[in-house]
């Protein structure tokens, strides 16, 4: 894994050099009268973005770099996506062990009024580790790495949002009332989604989630003091379960006795089917969480959002509890 991971930090510093010299005659500062350009790495944040811009987003240039259905986990910058970071006006990422790259790509950008958003450093104490008990690897040995899934947590996407209107506002502020208002509206609307989440959890049968698959939703049931129990952790690169996992969730799923299973948009369903085929109740269900992390451009034009993507998954989060 060290070496992958020097030959991708190899790659990104070479890209990066390109960069300079395709870039290095640019001035990346801001001039009077532009609309705003913002870069943002996953969905989450472009759609938050686009909420806080309200009316104004037709006169913004808002680029999502993992735009195809890249996962963050592989996502390597292209030359022309580092050329958007290094003259747009806000650059917002994740941060941890996956978005590594952005380290090298901001240290040769000379653009000193554009302001970088880290979202895990927004959300500082609410961070968690990657890789926790309720996990069939968790007593192998792994890297510390946090878990960066930090959006599926409706009160993460709050405080991001307010963070992020801030900041849009000290860039823009002749419009800086319209962009708080357009923010505090919609972080009414993820308020109100919490409090759904939180009445169903409340009111369901079972309080437990049994992963066959990774598990990116850590954030999630620590909002709402869900158990559960997952093949790996969420930034696990490992596609192949071992005959000690697969009993591992039999087990968890017999003793739960819970009637669904989950897996993750992306999933082939092969570890879930064989899960399925061996437990005791004939009648398991396998039903898909979506993480959010294979959202396009083309889903984003036929009108895939954040929070039609977490009602969806308080849908099917109170199948899987009941």
């Amino acid at each position: 894994m060290s070496g992958v991971r020097k030959f991708k930090k190899t790659l990104s510093l070479a890209l990066v050099l390109l960069l300079l010299l395709c870039v290095a005659a640019c001035n990346g500062a801001r001039e009077e009268g532009d609309g705003l350009k913002i870069v943002v790495t996953v969905f989450p944040e472009y759609d938050w973005v686009m909420q806080i811009l309200g009316d104004r987003a037709d006169g913004a240039e808002v680029t999502l770099l993992l735009n195809n259905g890249t996962d963050i986990h592989s996502y390597q910058p292209s030359v022309s996506d580092l050329v958007k970071i290094s003259e747009c006006d806000i650059f917002i990422y994740v941060g941890g062990n996956t978005e590594s790259w952005v380290e090298d790509a901001l240290k040769n950008v000379s653009n000193s009024e554009m302001k970088v958003i880290c979202l895990t450093e927004v959300l500082s104490d609410r961070v968690v580790e990657d890789g926790h008990e309720g996990e069939a690897d968790h007593e192998h040995d792994h890297e510390s790495v946090i878990d960066e899934h930090i959006w599926l947590s409706l009160r993460n996407a709050q405080r991001c949002c307010e963070y992020i209107a801030d900041q849009i506002a000290a860039i823009d502020p002749e419009n800086a009332d319209e962009y708080k208002k357009n923010a505090a509206d919609y972080c009414d609307l993820l308020s109100a989604l919490d409090g759904e989440y939180r009445t169903a959890v409340e009111d369901a049968e079972f309080n437990t989630l049994i992963f066959a698959d990774r598990f990116p939703f850590r954030y999630l049931v620590d909002d709402y003091s869900i158990e559960y129990f997952a093949a790996f952790s969420g930034c696990s690169t490992e596609t192949d379960a071992s005959f000690e996992t697969v009993a591992f969730l039999v087990d968890k799923l017999d003793e739960s006795g819970v009637g669904s299973l989950i897996v993750i948009d992306g999933s082939d369903g092969k570890l879930a089917n064989t899960v399925k085929a061996n437990a005791a109740s004939e009648s398991v269900v396998i039903r898909t969480l979506d993480s959010m992390q294979s959202v396009t451009a083309s889903d984003i034009k036929n009108g895939t959002t954040y929070l039609s993507v977490m009602k969806e998954n308080l849908e099917t989060l109170k199948k899987a509890l009941n």
